[in-house]
């Protein structure tokens, strides 16, 4: 059985960044947002690294870039196209289920978010930004190149954190990772979170985002018709998830929210 290699070995695009104490890539503090995107060689690093993740578990698994539609160029480490999804064995069937590797999908909500990040900057341009549950990376990403002022993906899968670092480096922004929602001590002016309330267990975080961030943007192809407290409807969207999972069309119509704190005012196009 391969050994997975950690990011900040694997490649020198990486070496930016040391293991913190728990072994995930920390950033130096005040680096700028926006660098030069990876070169090929990193991005073959890269890949090879995320891909000694998921493939003692999925034999015939491969990451690589892939480019996403709609997104001005926004490019994912994700699992290949022609995966053969209905042709596991039991312990790989066993292993997905039980250890989902949700950052090697880009679900239809999350490319929505970034959809709707790209097309309207003015969301986060200047802003702090929280990316709650970032998965791959890919609306913080999108944050970043929209031209916020500062970026923290939160996740807490450590594997997703290590995808969403080598994500940035082959978009060549800048995103502060955390692990731990609760530990943060920021407040934010906009978080955004993706597919998260299909446990109903986490509809109990939707007054905690609006206490640490005066704008939330919910996302959900699962949830539709979300009824909260300071949160309301704006939209229904189509979206896609990439690699496509052949899922049910209705699962390609994404709902968005909007949460807004008492007595501010903002974007809720």
């Amino acid at each position: 059985m391969s050994q997975a290699a950690p990011l900040d070995e694997a490649a020198p695009a990486l070496s930016l960044a040391a293991a913190g104490a728990d072994g995930l890539p920390v950033w130096p503090a005040h680096a700028p947002l926006r660098r030069p995107p990876a070169d090929a060689d990193t991005v073959t690093l890269l890949a090879r690294a995320l891909g000694a993740r998921i493939r003692p578990h999925l034999t015939a698994a491969r990451i690589a870039p892939a480019t996403l539609p709609g997104c001005d160029g926004l490019r994912l480490f994700l699992l290949n196209d022609d995966f053969p999804h209905d042709a596991l064995s039991p312990d790989e069937m066993n292993w997905a289920l039980n250890e989902p590797s949700y950052w090697m999908f880009c679900w239809a909500s999350g490319l929505a978010q970034a959809r709707q990040i790209l097309a309207q900057p003015e969301l986060v341009r200047g802003r702090t930004v929280l990316d709650f549950g970032t998965g791959s990376g890919v609306v913080a990403i999108a944050a970043a190149l929209a031209g916020a002022a500062h970026v923290v993906a939160c996740d807490i899968d450590p594997v997703s954190l290590e995808s969403t670092a080598a994500n940035a480096v082959l978009n060549g922004v800048h995103l502060d990772l955390s692990g731990d929602f609760f530990d943060l001590d920021e407040r934010f002016d906009v978080l955004f979170a993706a597919d998260v309330l299909y446990d109903p267990a986490n509809r109990g975080l939707l007054p905690a985002f609006l206490d640490r961030a005066d704008q939330v943007w919910l996302a959900d192809s699962r949830v539709k018709g979300l009824t909260a407290p300071d949160y309301a409807k704006t939209d229904t969207v189509l979206s896609e998830t990439r690699p496509d999972l052949n899922e049910f069309d209705e699962f390609r119509h994404v709902n968005i929210y909007h949460g807004q704190r008492s007595g501010i005012s903002g974007h809720a196009c």
